[in-house]
């Protein structure tokens, strides 16, 4: 397997996944059903999540079917200016879906409706909208025989008014790289993030595992907002410096193992929260010990970020190392 083969593998999960979020979003609301609420921001979590692999796999893609004399340049450049601006609605999306779930963990509320919610329903039908339009210019590429090269390149009607805000691929890959100063500024900011996820989380998991028993679960638990605000700073300005040097990023094996790690602590998360262990952890006292399986996913945890800096710091030596 190959780049080209996994992005092949992931595309169709975040344009499907995220129709399928949207529908279980609206249908909670007519039926008045807060568990279907709750699965849908889940799976709006989940997807944005998601979308990082699929979206950093398209330069494997992009690379392959560049050889190909009969594909269009024109229409590899628009599907991946779709894409660009497809990915950052639907991060925020599930940016807004977390914050939303942390929300409704800490405030027991029955008002229907909250200036989240509304939010998570226009970003979320803004990013199905353009998550079409991904999957449409994507499969212009590889069906000539639908239009001719001339009509599928040629924008008209609500097309051609979404295309208006599509980034120039090579535009906005110079554009990261205008300035040493302003890569410098972006990689810091990443340090920063990094910084406030793994010291919130790190205390955390490490308080579970039994180290300074004085700490009270629900005390550490409130600090949780400054990891998913680092986590946050983290993926927006990774994928700013991917944008800004794909191909130095997509070719190396590091880089794709970090990625794994960073997917294997969404699923860790997940089992975190989706289960008895959040509720065990929250209720931890001065002195008392955590369960088994919050131990598990705590220890597991640590490992897991770990790794996230391990592998990040060899990315560079890494460089050129998938073809």
């Amino acid at each position: 397997m190959n780049l080209a083969h996994l992005h092949l593998l992931l595309n169709h999960f975040p344009i499907i996944g995220t129709i399928v979020a949207l529908g279980l979003f609206i249908a909670s609301f007519i039926g008045k059903n807060d568990d279907l609420k709750r699965s849908s921001l889940i799976i709006f979590a989940a997807i944005a999540l998601l979308t990082l692999p699929t979206f950093f796999s398209g330069i494997g893609a992009q690379r392959a079917i560049r050889r190909d004399p009969g594909v269009s340049t024109a229409l590899i450049d628009r599907h991946e200016g779709a894409a660009m601006l497809a990915v950052f609605f639907m991060l925020i999306t599930g940016a807004l879906a977390l914050i939303e779930l942390w929300r409704r963990r800490r405030i027991a509320t029955e008002k229907p409706w909250s200036g989240t919610l509304l939010a998570i329903l226009l970003f979320s039908l803004l990013t199905a909208g353009l998550m079409a339009r991904v999957g449409t210019t994507g499969g212009d590429i590889r069906h000539p025989e639908i239009w001719t090269v001339k009509d599928m390149t040629q924008e008209t009607g609500l097309s051609a008014f979404v295309h208006i805000f599509e980034p120039t691929p090579s535009k906005f890959t110079d554009l990261m790289l205008v300035s040493k100063y302003w890569w410098a500024f972006m990689m810091d900011l990443h340090f920063i993030g990094l910084a406030l996820l793994i010291g919130t989380v790190g205390i955390l998991n490490l308080r579970v595992l039994g180290f300074e028993k004085r700490l009270t679960g629900a005390s550490l638990h409130r600090l949780m907002p400054w990891a998913m605000a680092g986590f946050g700073i983290n993926v927006l300005t990774g994928t700013l410096a991917f944008i800004g040097m794909p191909s130095y990023y997509a070719f190396d094996v590091a880089f794709w193992l970090k990625i794994l790690a960073v997917m294997l602590l969404g699923l860790n998360a997940a089992v975190f929260y989706l289960t008895d262990a959040f509720q065990s952890v929250e209720r931890l006292g001065p002195g008392e010990d955590a369960p088994r399986l919050a131990k598990l996913v705590a220890g597991s945890s640590l490992f897991l970020w770990f790794a996230v800096i391990t592998l990040g710091r060899y990315i560079q030596s890494y460089a050129d190392t998938i073809h």
